[in-house]
């Protein structure tokens, strides 16, 4: 059966062995326990150094996360009983180890403090989690969705044009002290356009049209309406300044149409094709060279007598963290100044748990962004493989455009870090983000008798 030309995968019946599959979720839990306990001891770590005593909230901050990965546990012990037991827990230490930074850095910076707020945008996401959960039993109903999902995100898009820039880039609507970034809401929709769109379309994207350049070419017809949407949303992200997004959505366009085609030439093309435009914008748009030139030079503004400047402050807290870190509350990373809480948070980990705690943070990105791919192999359908690949190519290309800027690998391109940056819609987006790839991997674990998603 199709609809609006796409067509509709029906569920699978329950496979014989599906009743047998261990559950994991003695395993769940007992990670959940240790990521809020971890979390819980970083708060009250935090205190100790700064003030000599436990924080007054310990409590109370430890039995909110709690609470609320307690929820989120029950309601995928519930609906998504076969899904892998890592994506939850990994979410829930991140999530509580950003709270434990932002509130650190409350501690010295001016204003209104930042970790009340962002618990309650980590309640809200949470909630959307065990939502997600429950409501959607199965991916595949995303699908009917293909066009209306894109339609949502192109004008989630657009609509920030409409409002005052905020440190030079469009991409938030703030109303009556209430402010959200519907950018973060649009890469979920269009990661699920782009898997439905490329798997309804997957043979004529492989072998039909003209060879370039020993480029498989597919025909106008096919290829049009997806390179369509995905210019006009690079396009307004460009008008808008917000050049990280649009970064990752090249990205997440190059790497779908990679696995949906499964030649590497869309690899080659995208990379040549992602360099002219780089060229192009860091000539052309002068915040863009203004960064360029920050990144070539991130020790210029000292010599000039200036000062340093935010990358230079980045990378004199990771230097000063060393191997284990100066300990937590012990840093100076808030010399950085007003994005520390955001683009540069991941200095203040370099500089307090030093290389060991960063590359541990690291190592939980990569291991959820593996669980996502391990359940997209594991998965039958075109459109859950690609959802699921999609979906941690996002996480996994945020983290390299943030971590990279930060430590001075690439040009700053500001966005928020998953899980850990201050930011209520990046947070709520990353929880849905994870509850896809439970209910996903769930699917993938029934589909294939326990054998393939371990």
């Amino acid at each position: 059966m199709s609809k609006a030309g796409i067509t509709l995968a029906t569920a699978d019946p329950p496979t014989p062995t599906a009743r047998g599959l261990p559950r994991r979720r003695g395993v769940e839990l007992a990670l959940i326990v240790l990521a809020v306990t971890l979390s819980v001891y970083g708060y009250c770590a935090v205190g100790l150094a700064r003030n000599g005593t436990v924080p007054p909230g310990a409590a109370g901050y430890g039995a909110g996360l709690g609470v609320l990965a307690l929820v989120a546990h029950l309601a995928v012990r519930w609906r998504a009983p076969h899904a892998d037991p890592l994506p939850l827990p990994i979410g829930v230490l991140l999530n509580g180890l950003g709270l434990v930074l932002i509130y650190r850095l409350d501690l010295e910076a001016p204003g209104e403090p930042a970790a009340p707020t962002q618990l309650v945008w980590s309640a809200l996401g949470v909630a959307l989690f065990t939502s997600v959960v429950l409501v959607l039993r199965d991916h595949r109903v995303l699908q009917r969705y293909t066009y209306l999902c894109v339609t949502a995100a192109l004008v989630l898009l657009t609509v920030p044009i409409l409002f005052p820039a905020v440190n030079g880039a469009r991409i938030w609507i703030r109303v009556a002290g209430f402010s959200i970034q519907p950018g973060e809401f649009a890469k979920v929709l269009l990661a699920v356009f782009f898997a439905a769109y490329l798997a309804a379309n997957r043979g004529a994207l492989t072998y039909a049209g003209r060879r370039v350049w020993g480029v498989q070419l597919p025909t106008g017809r096919v290829l049009g309406p997806i390179v369509a949407v995905w210019l006009v949303s690079v396009g307004v992200l460009v008008l808008e300044r917000d050049l990280g997004t649009s970064l990752l959505f090249f990205g997440l366009f190059v790497v779908m149409l990679y696995v949906a085609t499964g030649r590497t030439g869309w690899i080659a093309l995208g990379l040549l094709l992602a360099s002219l435009g780089a060229v192009a914008v860091g000539r052309l748009e002068p915040h863009v060279h203004h960064r360029i030139e920050t990144w070539l030079h991130p020790f210029a503004s000292i010599e000039a007598g200036e000062g340093p400047n935010q990358l230079a402050q980045s990378l004199f807290a990771f230097a000063e963290g060393g191997i284990l870190g100066a300990g937590l509350g012990l840093g100076h990373s808030v010399l950085i100044g007003f994005a520390v809480k955001s683009d540069f948070i991941l200095a203040t980990a370099g500089e307090e748990l030093g290389l060991a705690g960063l590359s541990a943070i690291i190592l939980l990105y990569g291991l959820l962004v593996e669980r996502g791919y391990r359940a997209g192999l594991a998965l039958r359908d075109p459109f859950g493989r690609l959802l699921a690949v999609g979906l941690a190519s996002l996480v996994a290309l945020q983290v390299f455009v943030i971590a990279g800027g930060v430590t001075g690998l690439i040009p700053l391109t500001g966005m928020a870090m998953p899980f850990l940056a201050q930011g209520g819609s990046s947070v709520v987006t990353n929880w849905t983000i994870v509850a896809l790839l439970v209910r996903l991997s769930d699917c993938a674990r029934r589909q294939d008798g326990g054998g393939g998603a371990r």
